[in-house]
């Protein structure tokens, strides 16, 4: 990779391949450097900010020049003093706002020899979670999907992911490291819930709850955490009512027993699997 040079009367600096990228809140290394020692004394270091010239930090007799720093770089860009001797120039930049995106210049003065790069902060990657804008509903025995995408340049690499049912407290799946993880699942939900595989690169963590049961209503959180960044986004579960399958059962069911005395009962009973199942019992007068 290249390295960008910028020569002025002399003196040579280099700065970044290019552009850097970096998380919402996180710590970022401009870098600016020379290839020789140059004495401390008579040695001026200025980073600014390119398009509005606002001074972003100032070394000079020696020294940290934090009084005329603009205010909102003031405690957050920092020179490492033992690498200034070392002809390291380069200024850390903390708890990066989206208002930092821009270019930066620094400018090394020493012995009447003056060298220069610009750095540019191009995207400050944002972390804006989203997922569905009210509840849903379901029938039992019915798959659904609770939603949830994740805005931001971060790769799925650098993202965890944690799906919790929020009013319980019961984890119901966790994204890490690049994978799933199915054994995280609470029992209740091991094997009936998933991501959807190839929507992840795109940044989508929707979960898949497959064979709805009743005490799956309830309140859904999805948590992502990146960089040192977190977000969430809620979903509500409601209004679990009989699927089509299960009226049609108790339709036969009044039919067949004709236009006896009928009391129909529908139970809900747990098979060995764990799936709901719907049992008619019907009872008949004289």
């Amino acid at each position: 990779m290249s390295v960008l040079l910028m020569i002025t009367d002399g003196l040579i600096v280099k700065g970044p391949s290019g552009p850097l990228v970096a998380p919402l809140g996180s710590s970022v290394v401009l870098p600016c450097s020379v290839d020789q020692l140059l004495s401390v004394e008579g040695l001026e270091v200025e980073w600014r900010r390119t398009d509005s010239d606002t001074l972003v930090h100032l070394f000079q007799d020696g020294e940290t020049q934090t009084g005329v720093q603009q205010e909102d770089y003031q405690d957050r860009a920092h020179f490492t003093t033992d690498e200034i001797l070392r002809g390291n120039f380069s200024l850390r930049l903390d708890n990066l706002r989206a208002e930092d995106e821009g270019q930066y210049t620094c400018t090394v003065q020493s012995q009447e020899k003056t060298g220069e790069t610009v750095v540019e902060i191009k995207d400050v990657v944002r972390l804006v979670v989203s997922g569905s804008k009210q509840s849903i509903s379901a029938s039992v025995g019915e798959d659904v999907t609770l939603s949830c995408s994740v805005d931001s340049h971060i790769t799925p690499e650098h993202i965890d992911v944690t799906w919790k049912k929020t009013d319980e407290n019961i984890q119901v799946l966790l994204f890490r490291n690049n994978a799933t993880l199915p054994d995280s699942a609470h029992e209740r939900y091991r094997d009936r819930v998933e991501f959807f595989t190839d929507e992840i690169p795109k940044g989508n963590f929707s979960l898949r709850l497959k064979s709805v049961r009743t005490e799956d209503k309830g309140v859904y959180m999805c948590e992502v955490s990146a960089g040192g960044l977190s977000a969430n986004t809620t979903v509500e579960l409601e209004r679990l009512g009989f699927s089509v399958l299960h009226i049609m059962v108790l339709i036969l069911s009044v039919s067949a027993c004709g236009s006896a005395l009928l009391l129909c009962c529908l139970i809900y009973c747990r098979n060995q699997n764990g799936t709901d199942i719907l049992i008619c019992c019907c009872s008949f007068g004289t």
